[in-house]
């Protein structure tokens, strides 16, 4: 497990998914028909409970000004700060590791009541799984 500072607010376009965890793929593929994949865009998972404590998914894509292909979505701000990170190599080969890597990490003291579950996935092969912590109190 690692500590990642995010410098900035990250906006990101999303679908939700219609189902979880069953809807999750549908929603990332509806994503990426919608995009350009120029190998330059970060793509996310979000989980979060919803106000009944079911968990809504998102299948989100970085923001790149000036493109438009995602004006018609919506938005949702990864919020700067510190995330505890685990990363899982080659994640289609243990796809139920994303969700133990996510149990460890809300299980850690410290962590943002208010934050969401994020999944970054930084290439094809790859996804780091991510909780923000709660900013200190000075």
């Amino acid at each position: 497990m690692q500590t990642r500072k995010l410098d900035s607010d990250i906006i990101v376009a999303f679908i939700r998914a219609k189902s979880f965890p069953e809807g999750i793929q549908a929603a990332q593929e509806e994503l990426r028909r919608r995009i350009h994949l120029d190998g330059k865009r970060k793509f996310y998972g979000i989980s979060r409970p919803n106000q009944t404590g079911r968990i809504e998914y998102m299948a989100a894509a970085e923001i790149i000004p000036g493109d438009a292909s995602l004006a018609e979505l919506e938005q949702f701000i990864i919020k700067k700060g510190n995330y505890r990170v685990i990363g899982i190599p080659e994640f289609r080969k243990d796809i139920p590791a994303i969700e133990k890597a996510f149990q460890q990490l809300l299980s850690i003291p410290g962590i943002d009541p208010q934050g969401a579950c994020v999944e970054w996935y930084p290439n094809l092969t790859d996804v780091h799984c991510m909780v923000r912590l709660a900013d200190k109190e000075h």
